[in-house]
């Protein structure tokens, strides 16, 4: 059964696994790895997990460069399926190329409904974060993130040129979705 859970160290094992299905030098969207280099050390592991759950604390200062953000793992049972985060503001970056959510599925895991379930279960937090509308990109290729984003009310604003090339920049409003 999916759920959407915290970040945990108990799952690090099954994290690692799952990038390992990954090509080298892909990005594991939603999981906010980038820039982790000690991710297979046990220390390293657990203080991105830290760093993830403090994102979501309104309380902390951010770096200035980014946003506070929401981190879940989707999983069945203790199989880690990828990840999705909600930042709870846009800046510059993200309204240009970024969006409000961000997510990824592990390859093997593709296919089965995963991004699009997590992604109706994150419009549900965004809404009740009182977010009216939400922004979700993709890249204009990735036929399949488009998707899941039209299956859960995306309208498409635009496609345009940002740092990861043509991409489509999506918008879903909350105000008109179901509870």
């Amino acid at each position: 059964m999916l759920e959407l859970i915290a970040p945990t160290t108990r799952l690090r094992q099954a994290w690692l696994d799952a990038q390992s299905e990954w090509e080298p030098g892909d990005t594991m969207h939603g999981s906010g790895s980038d820039g982790w280099a000690e991710l297979r050390t046990t220390d390293g592991f657990a203080a991105w997990v830290e760093h993830l759950l403090r994102m979501s604390d309104e309380s902390v200062p951010t770096a200035p460069d980014r946003v506070h953000a929401t981190y879940w793992w989707v999983v069945d049972g203790d199989t880690y399926l990828g990840a999705i985060t909600l930042r709870h503001r846009l800046n510059d970056f993200l309204l240009r190329a970024g969006g409000h959510i961000g997510y990824g599925v592990r390859p093997s895991a593709r296919g089965r409904g995963v991004a699009t379930w997590a992604l109706g279960q994150v419009l549900g937090h965004a809404r009740a974060m009182g977010l009216p509308r939400v922004l979700i990109t993709c890249r204009d290729a990735n036929v399949a993130s488009a998707r899941t984003i039209e299956h859960n009310g995306g309208v498409l604003e635009d496609i345009r040129e940002t740092e990861f090339g043509p991409t489509r920049r999506y918008w879903v409003n909350l105000r008109h979705q179901g509870a």
